[in-house]
């Protein structure tokens, strides 16, 4: 299988995951979304389902590093920082219509599986919002909290706007968030 193709069958494997979380991600369905046969699955995932869950995390920790962590890490303004993180975050869930990939795999059996990369992922972003909110002279550790509630803002509503089938409490989330985190 090509890069390419495989990319490609990442994609299709994250949306079963986000759907269905890891217990319901059954190989019927990956089989049924990738349009590959159960044993070319394991072919390309000899480790099966885990190391499927495995390619998409990573997958997704690389989108995240691209288009969350690096705008924070980079040059301008704090505040134009985050509003590029806060529409990447808008991107990455579809408006608040996807769920997000930590948090499923966050749950069940591949919490167990999962917990150290969940947790370290979550670290990075918080740390990393962190030292832009440093940057503007917030003390190290309010910088932290408000970097910790910034992310429990964004996944709460994101667990709100699906449960309520509306995206408008993950759009307010988004929209206030910037100003709220530099607020003085």
């Amino acid at each position: 299988m090509s890069q390419e193709s495989k990319e490609k069958v990442i994609v299709q494997l994250t949306k079963v995951f986000r759907q269905y979380g890891y217990e319901g991600a059954t190989l019927a369905r990956l089989s049924e979304a990738t349009g590959l046969g159960k044993a070319s699955l394991y072919h390309h995932f000899p480790k099966g389902k885990e190391e499927m869950a495995a390619a998409v995390l990573e997958s997704m920790g690389d989108c995240v590093e691209a288009n969350i962590l690096a705008p924070l890490r980079g040059c301008g303004e704090p505040l134009e920082r985050i509003r590029v993180m806060t529409t990447n975050v808008d991107k990455l869930y579809s408006g608040g219509k996807q769920s997000c990939l930590l948090a499923v795999l966050a749950l069940g059996e591949a919490k167990d599986l999962f917990h150290n990369e969940i947790r370290n992922a979550l670290h990075v972003w918080i740390n990393t919002l962190a030292e832009v909110l440093i940057g503007v002279e917030i003390e190290h550790s309010q910088a932290q909290q408000r970097a910790e509630d910034a992310i429990l803002k964004i996944q709460g509503s994101l667990i709100l706007a699906r449960s309520l089938d509306n995206t408008a409490p993950f759009k307010r989330v988004l929209e206030r968030l910037p100003e709220e985190l530099l607020q003085t």
